[in-house]
């Protein structure tokens, strides 16, 4: 397939590639459905156009080429546009992505307010569905993500424009929408097959320990099976010793963290205000309490994460104002109450508790907030032998909700907008 691609790349005799004018844009480096079957039937050792087109359909799915506005990896015989894939993504030189790769391209991808990098409805759920299974190490992804959203932003437009679309037909290949045909997907019998060691016939009397060709248990092992599980035991450990993470990867998101925060670094930008330990002037401390004038540079803090918001008084402050006016404000009052009762003196926790559950979780709530019901039945148990830590599992619960819709709605909203380009008047 790889040859049959380079001879259709060829700049004199491959499949015509141009780029096309369209209204108020340009669309570089693409080709139409009806130039790739006109090529492969003049090129190629095939009979009539369904041959041609049955063929074009293999090597489109492999993610040699794609449509430029489809997640659908197919080709028709018309005027739809095509482009072909860098060798980069090919199959053959692709290691296989990780859940944790996906992770970081869809982040990457609700970064980009652009049409056509908006998420599909199927790539939205998997995305949430990630950031539940990675909620420890999302911070982490959310930075490998910014940075390799600066790195795109410093290309040229045309250009961005291309690997976008390889990248996006690269995951089509390896995450592809439900309906679709993965074609990186391994046959599970096979590969049971290949992992499973021979077993001889029972029947067959063949003098080999266990009765088993190539078996996968030696017979120490079967003689002294403490040794065997100790050595399993070290085995695992090793496992859990293994790097999971690229140091590459750590050392990009490393400089990615520092590039965002090195307008907030002491050592390297100047502050506004002394500072208080050595100047003896409190005034620093004063104004970080005061809504008024505040800095552009500390209300784009706000932008970093949900956790940089609410550390900053003022930002929390904005951002229950702005839950309000969506009628969402019982969930922040919910997380701050129950971070308020792990700082309690033991003989006030079994009160705040009481109070936490009558406001937000009884059946009767004042201030009922919207929580799972994995969640509820942990807290309702929980009340049983209440402690300081009865609600951690639906604070931690609320305060996804919260990350994930209250929070982004928050920087996409004019309310935020506003309260920014007022600072930068300032």
């Amino acid at each position: 397939m790889e040859q049959i691609v380079e001879k259709m790349q060829d700049e004199v005799s491959g499949v015509p590639v141009k780029t096309v004018k369209s209204f108020m844009s340009k669309i570089p480096s693409v080709f139409t459905g009806s130039d790739l079957i006109a090529w492969m039937m003049k090129n190629l050792d095939v009979e009539d156009q369904g041959e041609a087109l049955h063929l074009a359909h293999l090597m489109a799915a492999h993610g040699y080429f794609f449509p430029i506005d489809d997640h659908m990896l197919t080709v028709k015989n018309d005027n739809t546009f095509y482009r072909f894939q860098t060798p980069y993504f090919w199959p053959s030189n692709c290691w296989e992505p990780e859940n944790t790769d996906y992770a970081v391209y869809l982040c990457k991808r609700t970064m980009q307010n652009k049409t056509r990098l908006e998420l599909a409805d199927y790539e939205a759920e998997n995305l949430a569905r990630l950031q539940k299974m990675f909620s420890r190490k999302w911070e982490f992804i959310f930075m490998q993500a910014e940075a390799q959203s600066k790195v795109d932003k410093k290309r040229d437009k045309l250009e961005r424009k291309v690997l976008d679309s390889q990248e996006r037909a690269f995951w089509d290949v390896h995450r592809p929408m439900p309906g679709c045909v993965n074609t990186t997907e391994v046959d599970i019998k096979k590969a049971c097959r290949v992992s499973k060691p021979l077993k001889s016939s029972r029947h067959l009397q063949l003098g080999v320990a266990g009765g088993r060709i190539s078996p996968s248990t030696s017979e120490t092992d079967l003689a002294s099976p403490t040794e065997a599980v100790k050595s399993h035991i070290a085995m695992l450990k090793q496992r859990l010793d293994r790097r999971n993470i690229k140091v590459s990867k750590v050392a990009e998101a490393c400089i990615g963290y520092f590039e965002q925060y090195v307008e907030y670094d002491p050592f390297f930008t100047a502050p506004e205000l002394p500072n208080p330990w050595t100047s003896d002037n409190p005034e620093f401390w004063e104004q970080e309490k005061i809504a008024k004038d505040i800095p552009a540079r500390r209300v784009k803090r706000w932008a970093f994460s949900l956790q940089e918001l609410l550390q900053d008084p003022v930002g929390r402050e904005h951002f229950v104002k702005f839950l309000d006016k969506e009628f969402s404000g019982e969930n922040l009052k919910f997380w701050e109450a129950v971070q308020q009762l792990k700082a309690l003196p033991q003989k006030d926790v079994q009160d705040k508790v009481d109070e936490i559950w009558t406001e937000f979780l009884a059946s009767d709530a004042s201030c009922p907030i919207n929580v799972d019901s994995r969640s509820y039945e942990i807290s309702k148990k929980n009340m049983e032998t209440s402690d300081r830590w009865s609600f951690d599992v639906a604070a931690a619960h609320v305060y996804h909700l919260m990350k994930s819709d209250s929070y982004s709605r928050y920087l996409r909203s004019e309310m935020y907008k506003d309260f920014l380009n007022g600072s930068k008047k300032k």
